[in-house]
């Protein structure tokens, strides 16, 4: 089987998904990004806080939680 790219990326940075250094939620790759937001993943606490000082600075700051991306996919049938 030949390695795919990866299609998620850090929203802020752009560090693919995978990535030595990418947080995962209880540090586990199979259970998703620790952080996101509803323009996508972000890769850890730094790049969370730039993305959310910089959606304060826009005002396109939402309103409430963003759903995990990884559920929706998974809702979809997969990331293709």
């Amino acid at each position: 089987m030949l390695a795919r790219p990866d299609i998620y990326r850090c929203v802020e940075c752009g560090l693919p998904y995978r990535a030595e250094g990418f947080c995962h939620y209880e540090g586990q790759l199979e259970n998703g990004p620790a952080y996101w937001s509803d323009r996508g993943i972000l890769c850890s606490p730094q790049c969370s806080l730039a993305h959310h000082r910089r959606r304060v600075a826009e005002g396109t700051l939402g309103d409430h939680p963003a759903p995990d991306p990884f559920e929706i996919v998974m809702q979809k049938g997969g990331e293709d």
